[in-house]
């Protein structure tokens, strides 16, 4: 029986991309996102939150637009497929790595006091590689 896995996350970059080449010349990209979850406890009514960490990979054309936009604290959406890791952390203790492997990335925008860079609503999409944005003049349009 086949199956199908999807995620998506929004959050916040946690460091500025890496690009790098494999020895068959594709572009891979990583960075890390933080997704805060808040709530308020019932009990307490204290308002609480967590965040999970999530590596981030994209490949080819979408690692070279994640690499010249993406930039630390802006926050982004990413749809891909997630694997966990596991492995002893330096206290001794078992932990696990959230790696996405990114097919979608929509840039949102960026946090309040973080570093300037691109924010602007842009979408980028491993399937679409001729991806380029509407004409601005109306006359423009080709119909």
């Amino acid at each position: 029986m086949a199956g199908y896995e999807y995620t998506i996350i929004i959050g916040n970059v946690g460091r500025d991309p890496e690009l790098r080449y494999t020895q068959g010349g594709d572009a891979v990209c990583s960075f890390s996102v933080a997704v805060t979850t808040a709530w308020n406890d019932r009990q307490t009514g204290e308002r609480r939150e967590k965040t999970k960490w999530y590596r981030v990979s994209a490949w080819r054309k979408l690692a070279e637009t994640c690499n010249t936009y993406v930039r630390k604290g802006m926050q982004i959406m990413i749809a891909g497929t997630v694997e966990a890791h596991g492995f002893t952390n330096n206290a001794g203790e078992a932990a696990a790595s959230l790696e996405l492997t990114a097919q979608t990335v929509q840039f949102l925008g960026r946090r309040e006091g973080a570093q300037e860079g691109n924010t602007g609503d842009r979408e980028q999409s491993g399937d679409s590689e001729d991806f380029a944005p509407p004409p601005r003049d109306p006359d423009d349009i080709p119909f």
